[in-house]
């Protein structure tokens, strides 16, 4: 199959810039507009313009988009597009701009496609050939990312945390190796409760918690994982939306062979073969397979005991 070539609506209609005027009709197609994450004045000018010109807002909630567009005099029409009818949705837009409309698509805050549906939107455009742009403006993992302090040359931004705290420490597991700063979302409310598991997986790492921003009472507050952790632990959960920063692993942090298996022996005194490497594994980032593999060789050198490599253990990972 040949590679899919998207050519923009911007660059179709020749807008590069704030467009050609209020009058003039938008080129068909999706226009994917950034919005504030607090403040509605960080928003461009560029995006005012579609905004006003597009033939209809798509909007995760119309009652927050609508006091944005009120705020700035914007009255195009909405429709509502978020995760739980999206798939009943798209092939309406779909049509909708295939029959030449602009659909300018926004999110409550900041850049649609970041934890949000819009990205199958995006993917279902450009398979059918529809047109598609962007408008960038504010990003909150940037705005943190930024804000934090922290190495800004390689980051990664992995959405929201598990809800439960042993998916959390796997998540957490799995991401410890990764040669980079790490971003993510957090409800304010389990905030405490996942600091305490970073801290425990990540170790004494430096991060930063970053709320309200933008906002008349935006607040960022630095140190390592194991000082926040006990800071909210006292403080209780924080007001506001929550975006979570961590810095990236020390060379000090990659586990050796030794060490691996110093772990491995230790968590073999209470655990099955399987659950030890599958521990084992979330505390160092390594590959599940490999640290079963190996949690098998241990088992069998040390003797079988009551938690070894018998049938308790003898699951895959």
């Amino acid at each position: 199959m040949p590679p899919i070539v998207s050519t923009s609506a911007a660059a179709q209609s020749g807008a590069q810039g704030s467009g050609t005027g209020p009058s003039s009709k938008l080129a068909p197609g999706l226009y994917v507009v950034a919005t504030p994450i607090g403040n509605a004045a960080d928003i461009t000018l560029r995006a005012l313009d579609v905004l006003t010109r597009a033939s209809a807002i798509a909007c995760e909630d119309t009652r927050v988009t609508a006091k944005l567009m009120g705020i700035h005099g914007i009255h195009t029409p909405f429709v509502s597009y978020h995760e739980h009818n999206a798939a009943k949705m798209r092939p309406i837009l779909i049509e909708r701009m295939k029959s030449g409309e602009a659909i300018a698509l926004v999110t409550d805050a900041g850049t649609p496609l970041v934890s949000d549906p819009g990205y199958k939107l995006v993917r279902e455009c450009v398979a059918e050939g529809v047109a598609v742009t962007t408008l960038p403006g504010a990003s909150a993992p940037l705005v943190a990312l930024v804000l934090s302090g922290l190495p800004t040359d390689r980051f990664l931004f992995a959405g929201f945390l598990p809800n439960k705290s042993s998916a959390r420490r796997a998540t957490a597991g799995e991401l410890k190796g990764v040669p980079a700063t790490l971003v993510f979302f957090e409800s304010p409310q389990r905030l405490p409760e996942s600091l305490a598991d970073l801290a425990d997986i990540l170790g004494p790492r430096e991060a930063a918690v970053a709320r309200e921003l933008t906002k008349l009472y935006e607040e960022v507050r630095r140190g390592t994982l194991p000082e926040l952790a006990a800071h909210y632990a006292e403080a209780g959960p924080p007001r506001g939306e929550v975006v979570l920063v961590i810095g990236p692993p020390g060379a000090e942090e990659t586990p050796g062979e030794a060490d691996i298996d110093a772990l491995l022996r230790e968590a073999l005194t209470r655990l099955s073969v399987r659950d030890a490497a599958a521990d084992v594994a979330a505390r160092t980032g390594q590959p599940k397979r490999g640290v079963y593999a190996r949690a098998l060789e241990l088992a069998r050198e040390d003797g079988d005991g009551p938690r070894g490599s018998g049938a308790k253990g003898s699951g895959h990972v």
